[in-house]
């Protein structure tokens, strides 16, 4: 099956097959920041954004991306650095399996809610599981990176 992906703004032409996984296409071309975590939407570890928002590449049949935009962590190096500094000085860090898909979904949350409360941003990251640290450390960075956002925009 012929598809084509447009991967952090880079055209790819594919030949897959009809049972193929996102996962599975990303981690072929080289985007080895997505992880295969429970492999059943439940950990988050795989997570991209397909047209903007979090999807999990781990259940997401490849041929439903034809033609989207897909963005992995390699295409949010920037944000993704403003946040891992945050997190680390809140002492938040985590052993770097889990923090790509981690860090794909706080970034999306930014820009999709706005002042979202303790409660808001629990549901958000609900599909994200942690192996490794306690959620109290990444709850005070979400929080922080939210607020660093929003101080940006009333400058």
């Amino acid at each position: 099956m012929q598809i084509e992906l447009n991967i952090n703004g880079k055209k790819h032409s594919l030949d897959i097959k009809a049972d193929e996984f996102l996962l599975d296409t990303l981690r072929k071309l080289g985007y080895l920041s997505v992880k295969r975590g429970c492999n059943t939407s439940c950990c988050g570890l795989c997570t991209v954004w397909i047209n903007g928002k979090p999807a999990l590449s781990c259940s997401l049949l490849t041929f439903r991306a034809d033609k989207k935009d897909i963005v992995t962590i390699e295409g949010l190096q920037k944000e993704a650095a403003e946040f891992a500094e945050i997190f680390t000085n809140e002492g938040a860090e985590q052993c770097g399996f889990c923090s790509p898909g981690f860090v794909m979904t706080v970034i999306a949350m930014k820009k999709e809610l706005e002042n979202p409360t303790d409660d808001e941003i629990k549901h958000y990251l609900s599909g994200n599981l942690c192996r490794c640290t306690g959620y109290m450390g990444q709850l005070r960075a979400v929080k922080k990176y939210l607020e660093v956002g929003q101080n940006e925009g009333s400058r």
